[in-house]
């Protein structure tokens, strides 16, 4: 056997470019980032152009074919290195620098990283791959260029057989006492390298751990595909994912496995604390990350807590990059420092208090709080005038909420009816508004326990609103449509209103849509169950020309707009995108290979979601948490939650056209790109949204079919079908028996269930997430809680409303803190972290994800598809018939818009749920 003759490689800056041992550069490329866009969000990273083999021969002549002999020298070994970049912290502690000295040392001797090159080719006397092994060596790793410098490579050398084969796998052995994170290893020397092992990824200390990390090379491969000296390894790593489902999680395991949701209570600090169990056959829920911590003293069916700041096990590798660990922070800080102006209110005063007049709610915004900058937030207060200032002794910093986007160009427009309209279709929730199919309106709850099912809307209520049309000919035109809470949170209102501090109705609300293209809401209904000394109580409202009835409409769309925060989320934001995407991320780790093309496909779509859900058991959903703290359904928000998703969750229905359909906002046309058509043209979350699904869509066909062309590919896949067969009888167990699961049979199929998980994680959350502090931080527009029910007249209270309206209106409101406190945890949620990965885009880090050029032309194709959407979205924005996104005062509909910067945009689609 034969080989090309090859020195050894020196080392080399896999960021800054490549050298040949000449000392001259090669023709670099660029590797592919979203188009153009890469360029506006850091720089891009080179590589070689054709690898090692094609370096060589830009500095060779082309052999003649008579030559061939003489060029051929006998078989020996080849040195090949290996390039080890390693990311280190941005910002270190001197004790960290003097740490990392020794680092340096130890890996200078060899004594730091043990580095094994798997061969894809069997070695005959051990039936396993090909293995040689080696030290990291060097004294000094090589710092890359300033934007970088906080990511070093180190380098390693080999002497292979010449009948090596191709490496597919590096083993990784961490010698120190501390882990260290791993972005790739680039192995020259190979006649068909470079080789490029991407990792990104934490590689445990020996000490936690024995086994040694397995790294796979960028090829995809399916299961049968895979290569026979890397079988194994393929299995092994799997399993060490797995785990074996027990014993309690530590911080550097990698290990995903399933659990309840039984950590949300507290019963150990007080019995106020304790929560039912969600997940199971009473209450059913999608599964979340299985942490293994023991249960607490007072309930063994609950799992005892982890409180702040001590963190809520995520396997290792899900926990949060520096850059964002940092932003969120800043952002728990702001949200705490946010609650000052509210506690010192109550300091002030012997309890909470409300709202006393509108330019009370503006002072949030206008004035602002000089707060200190230090972690312990002690301060002395004094009052001059309007301003509440601090004594302070350390630096100073001026805080104060900014202006939401819903008041920022008219303070008057959430006061106004056709911007109360306006928001069910371009707001933060426009995901719940349904056609009326049907009159007269029925609930589906059980008459015998729940009063009549028959709704108080009335035919002849409607009519007068109707200038002439009657029910049945706007039903026929599609042209009227309802927001319907009624059989959601009826169960729930007796138990909601008996929390002090919380009055609320189960309400609907019936919409008509105009010959001159606006949403008119016509009628308000808001229902109280029956109670043992009262009947079912059902009010009806509409918006009157009369003072007082004018007044009354308004409370009755403040009760409906603290409905939809709630269903918003609860149900639409953290069960729909946040907890049903967690046993996808979970089964995707466990069932799919880092090797298996799917695997790859989803990847950038599971950052950070298991660490924000992880967080946001721990302080926002939990029992006492704030959550309940601010929004109706208090303690029983989860409950809340799980009914939504036992009555109405249904995987074939969260893809965008079919609940478009579902809702009958859209119908089945085969004429149009996404196979169907908006009933209301103008609605901007349902136009925008589908140009990003058939993105998508058009994206995963594409990938699906390069690695799926063979018939019974998919049937034949044994990971793909573990897969999705765990997805449904371990993530969702409790709808596991549910007849309307979409089978996989066909690349259709898998291109169909792709295309939703990359929509929730995407598209849809970003719609429903990034426009909460624009939308909901002007308490008015969207109170996530009411404190009072309407005032009738026959109530003690009637005459105080007759008296000062405003005052009642306000008074019903969340107070002070509540409303501060929503609001800081609106602004965190709805900021990006400047590390957001967005649609369409490639971190510069992360170049080296597949090595499949196909695949890389269909990804900027799909890149550049997304910057033509964003042009789309900005011409349909200046639109001037296009009224639910253009016009006086109206706020232009960006939520869809793939790109943004960091901080509050109220735009951008991250490519996953990370906030």
């Amino acid at each position: 056997m034969y080989a090309l003759k090859q020195p050894p490689i020196p080392f080399k800056s896999s960021i800054a470019g490549s050298r040949r041992s000449t000392g001259k550069f090669f023709k670099v490329r660029t590797a592919p980032t979203f188009g153009s866009r890469s360029n506006r969000h850091g720089s891009v990273r080179a590589v070689i152009s054709g690898g090692d083999k094609a370096a060589v021969e830009a500095s060779t002549p082309p052999l003649q074919s008579k030559d061939l002999n003489a060029s051929l020298v006998p078989s020996s070994p080849i040195e090949v290195q290996a390039v080890v970049t390693i990311r280190k912290k941005m910002k270190e502690k001197v004790s960290e620098k003097i740490e990392d000295q020794w680092e340096f040392f130890i890996n200078g001797i060899g004594q730091g990283i043990l580095i094994q090159l798997i061969s894809e080719e069997i070695d005959p006397v051990t039936n396993s791959g090909k293995t040689v092994e080696s030290a990291v060596r060097g004294w000094l790793p090589k710092p890359l260029p300033s934007k970088y410098s906080h990511v070093i490579e180190y380098a390693a050398n080999f002497t292979v057989p010449s009948d090596f084969g191709c490496p597919g796998a590096v083993l990784i052995t961490n010698l120190h006492g501390k882990e260290f994170y791993l972005l790739e290893i680039i192995i020259h020397g190979f006649d068909k390298g470079p080789f490029f092992f991407p990792a990104n990824t934490w590689i445990h200390s020996q000490k936690d751990n024995p086994e040694s990390r397995i790294i796979f090379k960028n090829q995809a491969y399916l299961p049968s595909q895979t290569p026979a000296g890397i079988k194994d390894l393929r299995h092994k790593d799997l399993q060490s994912i797995q785990g074996n489902g027990k014993g309690r999680r530590k911080p550097h395991d990698r290990i995903y496995d399933y659990d309840v949701y039984n950590e949300l209570g507290n019963p150990d600090k007080s019995e106020e604390l304790a929560r039912p169990v969600i997940g199971g056959e009473e209450r059913p829920y999608p599964r979340r990350c299985r942490t293994g911590r023991p249960p607490s003293k007072s309930d063994p069916l609950t799992e005892s807590r982890i409180e702040k700041p001590h963190p809520v096990y995520v396997p290792r590798d899900e926990t949060f990059e520096e850059i964002k660990q940092n932003t969120f922070s800043t952002g728990r800080l702001k949200a705490l420092l946010h609650n000052l102006l509210p506690s010192l209110a109550v300091k002030l005063s012997s309890s909470d208090i409300p709202f006393k007049c509108f330019s009370d709610i503006d002072k949030l915004y206008n004035d602002g709080l000089i707060l200190k900058d230090d972690d312990e937030q002690t301060e002395s207060v004094l009052f001059s005038g309007n301003m509440l200032k601090q004594v302070l002794t350390v630096g100073e910093k001026w805080l104060k909420y900014e202006i939401p986007a819903i008041i920022k160009k008219d303070r008057f427009a959430w006061l106004r009816d056709n911007e109360f309209a306006r928001q069910t279709l371009a707001g933060v929730n426009p995901v719940n508004i349904e056609i009326l199919k049907e009159f007269p309106i029925i609930s589906k709850l059980d008459p015998a326990v729940y009063g009549p099912p028959e709704s108080a809307i009335t035919k002849e209520l409607i009519e007068q609103e109707l200038n002439g049309m009657s029910v049945e000919k706007a039903i026929e035109e599609k042209r009227l449509f309802i927001l319907d809470y009624h059989d959601i949170f009826l169960p729930f209102i007796g138990k909601m209103n008996s929390l002090p501090g919380r009055k609320a109705y189960a309400s609907r609300t019936v919409f008509f849509f105009t010959k001159t293209g606006f949403l008119r809401p016509l009628v308000i209904e808001l229902s109280l169950p029956p109670a043992p000394s009262s009947p079912q109580s059902k009010h009806v409202y509409t918006h009157g020309h009369h003072a007082t009835t004018h007044w009354i409409w308004k409370l009755a769309k403040a009760h409906v707009c603290s409905n939809d925060a709630g269903i918003h989320q609860l149900v639409n934001h953290w069960l729909r995108t946040h907890a049903c995407m967690e046993p996808y991320i979970i089964a995707s780790h466990r069932q799919l290979s880092s090797m298996h093309p799917i695997y790859k496909l989803l990847h950038p779509h599971m950052r950070y979601t298991l660490e924000i859900n992880a967080l946001a058991r721990q302080s926002l959903i939990n029992g006492g948490g704030i959550i309940e703290a601010s929004f109706s359904p208090g303690k029983y928000a989860m409950e809340v939650s799980s009914a939504a998703y036992k009555s109405m969750w249904r995987f074939d229905l969260e893809a965008l056209p079919a609940d478009l359909i579902r809702r009958g906002m859209a119908v089945e046309d085969p004429s149009e790109p996404c196979g169907i058509k908006l009933v209301i043209e103008d609605y901007p979350y349902a136009a925008d949204g589908l140009l990003i699904w058939s993105a998508i869509k058009e994206w995963v066909e594409s990938y699906v079919e390069r690695f799926y062309s063979e018939p019974n590919s998919v049937t034949s896949d044994a990971e793909l079908q573990n897969w999705w067969n765990e997805i449904k009888n371990k993530g969702h167990a409790d709808k596991r028996n549910e007849p309307w699961w979409p089978k996989l049979n066909t690349k259709e199929d898998l291109s169909g269930i792709l295309t939703t998980i990359i929509w929730v994680a995407s598209g849809q959350h970003a719609a429903i997430n990034f426009g909460q502090y624009p939308f909901g931080s002007y308490v008015p527009n969207r109170p996530t809680l009411m404190r009072k029910l309407i005032p009738q007249e026959d109530d003690p209270d009637y005459e105080k409303f007759l008296q000062n309206p405003q005052q009642t209106f306000l008074s019903s409101l969340a107070t002070k803190l509540q409303a501060t406190k929503v609001m800081a945890v609106q602004d965190t949620l709805s900021t990006h972290s400047p590390d957001e990965e967005y649609l369409g885009q490639v971190n510069p880090l992360h170049a080296h994800w597949i090595n499949d050029h196909e695949i890389l032309e269909l990804f900027n194709r799909f890149s550049s598809r997304l910057e033509e959407i964003e042009k789309i979205i900005h011409r349909k924005n200046k639109d001037s018939h296009l009224k639910n996104r253009s016009g006086a005062g109206i706020p232009p509909y960006e939520l869809l818009l793939p790109s943004s910067g960091p901080g509050v945009t109220g735009r951008g689609i991250p490519n996953s749920i990370s906030i």
